[in-house]
């Protein structure tokens, strides 16, 4: 019943900058919390960095100093923006919702499909 669309990845150069999207939509009541993950090839999939509906945020070692997760609550969408890209960044990231549905009080994890970002000269 809800849906999570990411947008934004793409090729960019090492050091270069990207800014990930993703929009929430369906039978939503709440949004207790947004997440980023990625996955690298090879790897085991890794939390990037989290927000809650009231603004409070979560870093993870992973771009950390490097990325800033804001929200629009509005707009049920979450950003990740990524400076001072590097090579081992590049993997697929997943937007991750921690939501309430019109039709269920208790809020539960619902994911996207992911956008690739690729960070390559």
């Amino acid at each position: 019943q809800v849906q999570l669309v990411e947008s934004g990845g793409g090729l960019v150069q090492p050091g270069g900058s990207l800014r990930l999207s993703c929009a929430a939509s369906g039978s939503i009541r709440s949004i207790n919390a947004m997440r980023w993950y990625r996955q690298a090839p090879g790897k085991e999939r890794e939390l990037v960095a989290s927000i809650t509906s009231a603004g409070s945020t979560n870093y993870s070692d992973s771009l950390k100093g490097r990325s800033t997760i804001s929200r629009d609550n509005a707009l049920n969408t979450v950003y990740l923006q990524m400076n001072s890209l590097k090579p081992e960044d590049t993997a697929v990231y997943y937007c991750n919702a921690e939501v309430r549905t019109l039709t269920f009080s208790l809020a539960r994890n619902y994911w996207g499909q992911g956008t690739q970002v690729t960070v390559s000269s």
